[in-house]
């Protein structure tokens, strides 16, 4: 990330910071990695080490299946509505690993009463249908269709969710979620050939500064429990903020896609990582142009890592029976590639409208218990050319 800042802070740090009443605003370092990674310095009016009493914690966290079994896996997600009444209720993890989980998330309330922190993983939400509005210590940002929203840990925030149709798709990471590496320079500078730079990047803007007391619950997310701290203060306190660790929204149609003369590798789609995955982004784009070129992907033998697909927006290419708001896991150990009759149906094909984000893990994944309801059982031989009963969801 690059150095943001909003509101007032001191010319120096770990200085002397004033308030009207010559008290002096409370520091806070948010830190990643401890003191090695990006940070930003935070000025409360209150200490936000003083809290008014704690609740009792709440169990919250997905069932991990152990023995689903290696194969091509069809999560028909597409018909879902409703997920949960309120935002964290909503969250259904379908699949899991210890370095990032996937989970759909369409909550009935449109509001939050209470402030949510994430004390063990950045998130990413992808904003499939609906907008609305974060609401951070940082400031607050506007996202909308087409959005991902990245949230590192530790960040404090609330959702106002707009009216209309609303469905997430959440990634959380054990690890920092970060741009990709090979597209920055040894300062960290996204590189002239990235897809996308610093100014698609939208961050924090109205800072909102809550100065009055009440009763102010914020549920931590830790150790597969919800711990509940009710201040008399609002975490909105903050005075003034600077650093390199900040929320923001960046839009997938302002990924820029990589094209060549034959077909490019997913790695080119790349748009975020984190240790042991990547995230990536299909966008509407040219298909390749070299003149005997065969735009479907080729098969593959995925050997260290599954691939997960969530299918946005279009037709992809390269399957069938597939539709919008739909999962596909391809496991590592089996090879996988285009569905019969789509290869050939590719050729002489100019450009695709095809919207998709990717993540490729390089641990294995696991179903949860809420993945079962959406699996698909006659995916796994939708290779052949017997189409019958194929998209029938039943349980394995």
């Amino acid at each position: 990330m690059f150095y943001h800042h909003l509101g007032n802070i001191p010319s120096k740090r770990h200085t002397q910071f004033l308030q009207p009443d010559g008290t002096l605003y409370k520091e806070e370092v948010v830190s990643s990695e401890g003191f090695s990674g990006i940070y930003s310095i935070l000025y409360h009016i209150n200490p936000p080490t003083r809290i008014k009493t704690l609740r009792e914690p709440v169990k919250y966290g997905p069932k991990k299946l152990e023995e689903y079994g290696l194969r091509q896996t069809h999560l028909n997600t597409s018909a879902v509505g409703i997920t949960g009444d309120d935002y964290l209720e909503a969250r259904k993890v379908l699949l899991m690993n210890n370095d990032c989980s996937l989970a759909i998330c369409s909550p009935k309330k449109r509001s939050m009463d209470y402030f949510y922190k994430n004390a063990e993983g950045d998130e990413v939400f992808f904003v499939h249908d609906g907008s609305g509005t974060l609401i951070t210590q940082f400031g607050t940002i506007e996202f909308r269709k087409g959005d991902y929203v990245v949230i590192p840990r530790t960040v404090i925030y609330k959702i106002q969710f707009n009216e209309g149709p609303l469905r997430l798709l959440i990634i959380e990471s054990a690890s920092p979620v970060e741009t990709v590496k090979r597209y920055r320079n040894q300062l960290g500078q996204l590189l002239e050939h990235s897809p996308y730079c610093e100014r698609d990047i939208r961050g924090p803007k109205a800072l909102i500064t809550e100065k009055g007391k009440g009763e102010y619950l914020l549920k931590i997310k830790k150790q597969g429990r919800l711990h509940q701290y009710v201040y008399d203060f609002s975490p909105l306190d903050v005075v003034g903020w600077d650093g390199f660790l900040w929320p923001y929204a960046f839009s997938v149609h302002d990924f820029e896609p990589i094209t060549g003369r034959i077909h490019q590798p997913p790695p080119v789609h790349q748009t975020f990582q984190g240790h042991n995955f990547v995230i990536c982004s299909f966008v509407p784009r040219l298909f390749d142009y070299h003149p005997l070129a065969i735009p479907a992907p080729y098969n593959h033998s995925n050997i260290d890592s599954d691939e997960v697909l969530y299918y946005a927006e279009g037709n992809f290419m390269s399957r069938r029976g597939i539709e919008r708001g739909s999962f596909t896991l391809h496991p590592g150990g089996i090879p996988h590639g285009p569905h019969p009759g789509t290869v050939e149906k590719s050729i002489g094909a100019k450009e695709t409208k095809e919207l998709a984000v990717m993540l490729d893990t390089f641990k294995p994944l696991f179903l949860t218990t809420d993945a079962l309801e959406f699996v698909d059982k006659n995916y796994p031989m939708s290779w052949t050319d017997n189409k019958e009963g194929f998209n029938e969801i039943n349980t394995p």
